[in-house]
């Protein structure tokens, strides 16, 4: 490959990696080619990217970024994923694929999450996490549990009373 060559494809590289922060590496050699297809197409319907990369492409690439220690000591065929609402969203999309039965050669090489690099056992630990989605529903409860345990203190008092009142007022028509 020439260097003019090398330089397309790593410029190339940079643009499409601009922005990203978090990032998975799997290997995909060993899939057939309708088994790559279906496994894209699965992707991108949760709006993750799968791309094929040459090592020392995707090294140059992602030297002096967020994603550059996830190439360190990469060997092998390497497809890069990234994509999907956090990091958590596509650990789970991905650990679920390579535990399924869909795609059994689809493996887990490794990551990047906020510049710190992952193992294989680590993207399984960050795919148990809650997503940001369920992190926020989280939060919102625990905002809102006191205010609702407030005004349900502040409405006993009185449902007590107008019950206390609506009682006296049945004995009252009863004995009349």
């Amino acid at each position: 490959m020439s260097k003019l060559v090398k330089e397309l494809i790593t410029d190339d590289l940079r643009r499409r990696w601009d922005g990203v922060g978090d990032a998975l590496l799997v290997d995909v050699a060993a899939l057939e080619a309708n088994d790559t297809v279906a496994l894209r197409k699965q992707l991108r319907e949760k709006s993750i990217q799968l791309l094929v990369v040459k090592n020392s492409l995707a090294r140059r690439a992602t030297e002096g970024t967020s994603l550059g220690p996830a190439f360190e000591g990469a060997s092998g065929t390497t497809a890069v994923v990234w994509g999907a609402e956090d990091i958590v969203s596509l650990a789970k999309e991905i650990t679920k694929l390579t535990d399924g039965d869909d795609f059994e050669q689809f493996t887990t090489k490794g990551g990047v999450m906020d510049g710190s690099k992952l193992s294989p056992e680590e993207v399984k630990q960050v795919s148990k996490w809650p997503s940001r989605t369920e992190q926020l529903s989280m939060l919102m409860g625990q905002i809102l549990s006191p205010g609702a345990t407030l005004s349900g203190q502040m409405l006993a008092g009185g449902a007590n009373l107008a019950s206390q009142v609506k009682q006296i007022g049945e004995k009252e028509e009863q004995a009349a």
